[in-house]
């Protein structure tokens, strides 16, 4: 059994996945209120799943990058139920929760996360035959204003996209792709495949120095 916790942006997401089927999922909008509610919301969960932190092999944690507060929240969480139950824990990107979603098309597809400030976190997806989406590059923070104009030819977007970041990449090139919301939203469902992957092939994490990726400085935030 492995417990996926998402706090990386405004969107909080949590989830139960046994290695064969995601036994309970959970996601909302919660603005900047991380710390009042995750904690019971997930005691929640696992009560109506009937799980308990013993049953628990692994927890997959969203590593940034996100906002400096949200991640810090998650972060703890998920590193205070690992240290003191010694079970694996595992950072996953933010970007690669949305990637894992998506279904392959032709072209290039960008994964936005929030960042604050009307800026975004980014990055360049490929998609790879029996892989997904992968990128080799590191995500970086942007605006839709210094982004937009350097990108060519068939691009996809999926992830956090306000209407007002709609209309400009629309205007930006008509042959410009935006996924759906409900693609493109971040299920920890997602996550806690992605942490079963690098779970079952024994890639985890040191509980004790992972770190969230911030790509800047929290005092900006």
């Amino acid at each position: 059994m492995i417990l996926a916790i998402d706090t990386a942006t405004r969107w909080l997401g949590m989830a139960l996945h046994d290695g064969t089927a995601v036994l309970a999922e959970t996601g909302w909008r919660c603005l900047n209120n991380h710390t009042i509610e995750l904690t019971p919301n997930l005691q929640v969960m696992m009560q109506r799943a009937n799980v308990s932190v013993a049953d628990l092999e692994g927890i997959a944690v969203a590593g940034g990058p996100g906002s400096y507060t949200g991640l810090r929240v998650g972060m703890a969480l998920a590193k205070g139920l690992a240290l003191a139950n010694q079970i694996p824990l595992l950072g996953i990107s933010t970007l690669d929760i949305v990637a894992a979603a998506v279904g392959p098309f032709p072209g290039q597809l960008w994964v936005v996360a929030e960042a604050g400030r009307t800026r975004i976190c980014t990055a360049p997806y490929e998609w790879k035959n029996g892989r997904g989406w992968q990128t080799e590059e590191m995500p970086v923070i942007e605006s839709w204003d210094s982004l937009l104009p350097t990108l060519e030819g068939r691009v996809t977007f999926a992830g956090e996209i306000t209407a007002q970041a709609a209309k400009q990449i629309r205007a930006a090139d008509r042959t410009f792709q935006i996924l759906p919301p409900a693609t493109a939203v971040r299920r920890a469902g997602y996550l806690a495949e992605l942490g079963w992957q690098r779970l079952r092939a024994g890639d985890v994490d040191d509980a004790q120095t992972l770190a969230p990726v911030y790509l800047r400085d929290p005092a900006g935030n």
